[in-house]
């Protein structure tokens, strides 16, 4: 959970997130809003998401600021102990304001989920 809640980090390990900055905290310490710049090929946006935080089990998010091409982006990761390591589980909802082809918009969405699980499995390991 470290290395996902250390969000001005992304850009090291999250392919499309360019840039993150911490807006506020919540009495944790935690991020309770960040403000991203992402780019991932068709889509590239601005945008602010609100977080929801279980202490280490899991984060929730969702879009407080929409961005030009994002409408709606929600999500969580839940971490759970298997016995032999962190089982990870990542959701993720995007809405666009732009149409898109769906094939396209699941094929941005399988990047996007693949790219975020790999980069924190390889970040996790590398620490």
């Amino acid at each position: 959970m470290a290395v996902i809640a250390d969000f001005p980090a992304y850009p090291e390990w999250a392919g499309q997130v360019k840039k993150a900055d911490v807006l506020e905290t919540d009495a944790d310490g935690r991020a309770s809003r960040v403000r991203f710049v992402l780019d991932a090929g068709v889509i590239s946006d601005e945008y602010v998401l609100g977080y929801d935080w279980d202490g280490d089990a899991g984060v929730s998010w969702r879009m407080v600021e929409a961005g030009k091409m994002l409408s709606g982006l929600t999500g969580s990761y839940r971490l759970d102990d298997s016995g032999g390591g962190t089982e990870v589980t990542y959701d993720l909802a995007v809405d666009l304001k732009v149409p898109m082809i769906g094939l396209i918009k699941r094929k941005a969405e399988k990047v996007i989920v693949d790219t975020a699980l790999k980069g924190l499995k390889r970040r996790v390991e590398s620490r």
